[in-house]
């Protein structure tokens, strides 16, 4: 699941209107549109203002690569 499908599943089954979860988070509404658009380049630290809303938060993981 992309960060964007996350974020916007999450938003709904919290009864969260886009508006609503950027007032909670402390972003700007064009913020989470855009976060829930897939826009390739957001700054991290709102990324997870929005995240540790839902208990969760930004993280490295490993990278599977075909040899």
């Amino acid at each position: 699941m992309s960060l964007s499908d996350f974020v916007k599943t999450r938003r709904k089954a919290a009864g969260l209107l886009q508006p609503e979860l950027a007032q909670k988070a402390g972003v700007g509404l064009r913020f989470v549109r855009d976060l829930e658009q897939g826009k390739e380049s957001l700054r991290m630290d709102k990324v997870n203002q929005v995240l540790r809303l839902f208990g969760n938060e930004l993280g490295a993981v490993p990278v599977k690569r075909e040899e």
